[in-house]
């Protein structure tokens, strides 16, 4: 039991690596583009969905079973630390329809990863 603790907070701070490092690639980009920031919002979206199915993948692979709960207790548990760091930053705890969808693509990611990290060989 503690090993799968162990692997899921390995695999939840993968996750968050990866994120940040899309992240900053992301704001170099834009600070040396002529590219709308407008895409901020979408980008984010993706990038943290693509690092919870990385994260979920990883840990599902890891374990071998219930692919699709382990994927989205990873992406849930991504997307909780990520609003609570957010909000304390932004010293906003309020819920909109942008976190709405965060969550609800993080989950989605996070149980896409979880079936394929069980699925595939």
């Amino acid at each position: 039991m503690n090993q799968i603790v162990l692997d899921f907070v390995k695999s939840i701070f993968l996750s968050i690596v990866i994120t940040l490092i899309s992240l900053i690639l992301l704001s170099i980009i834009l600070s040396t583009s002529n590219i709308s920031e407008n895409i901020i919002s979408p980008a984010i979206i993706i990038i943290s969905s693509v690092s919870i199915l990385i994260g979920s993948f990883l840990i599902s692979r890891k374990i071998k079973e219930r692919g699709i709960l382990n994927g989205a207790i990873l992406g849930s548990l991504y997307m909780l630390i990520i609003y609570l760091l957010s909000s304390i930053v932004s010293k906003n705890f309020g819920i909109e329809f942008y976190t709405l969808v965060m969550i609800g693509s993080g989950i989605l990611a996070g149980s896409i990863g979880g079936i394929l990290g069980v699925n595939l060989k």
